[in-house]
């Protein structure tokens, strides 16, 4: 096993949700951090833990970034940070995975399960070995507490429940 760094320049924690029951808004939170201890090539024994400053998300629109910060959604004032924490990764083909663990949002934990596929490994321009990963699943707001919404007057919602997460990672050797 060996212990691994985020390189926060070339990853990306994102999510989508749909809005007004016709399009996709798109976000990212900007500021993430994950211990790793692994065998890049057989995740199957690895420790995991991602944490993940609720502050940071970006959705390319200030008001609503805000919003997303109120106590009407994440309340980050109470609950500044959101966390995963990996309890069984499980081999489904060839460098992918099934990684289960425990996700925190707003004090709220449910078992998630994200589907996760190893990119490889190289070298990068000064010398350092790199690996990289994807990974995704799709989450119920509501299971988290996220409940705001807003009925439009066409019918449906605003927000959809369904969320998407999507996370692309590139770490080196600690």
């Amino acid at each position: 096993m060996t212990k691994y760094n985020v390189d926060q320049a070339h990853s990306h924690l994102g999510f989508q949700v749909k809005h007004m029951m016709i399009s996709k808004v798109k976000g990212n939170f900007g500021s993430f951090t994950a211990d790793i201890d692994a065998n890049p090539e057989d995740l199957t024994g690895a420790s995991i833990k991602f944490v993940i400053d609720v502050a940071s998300v970006n959705s390319n629109n200030e008001d609503r970034d805000n919003h997303l910060k109120s106590a009407e959604f994440f309340d980050v004032e109470q609950f500044p940070k959101m966390t995963f924490v990996a309890t069984n990764i499980k081999s489904t083909g060839d460098g992918e995975y099934e990684i289960t663990g425990d996700f925190t949002i707003k004090d709220v934990t449910k078992s998630v399960t994200f589907e996760a596929e190893y990119g490889g490994k190289g070298t990068n321009p000064w010398g350092q070995e790199v690996v990289g990963f994807e990974a995704e699943t799709k989450i119920n707001r509501k299971d988290f507490g996220l409940t705001w919404n807003a009925a439009l007057e066409t019918g449906g919602v605003l927000v959809g429940d369904d969320i998407k997460i999507n996370i692309e990672l590139e770490a080196n050797p600690a």
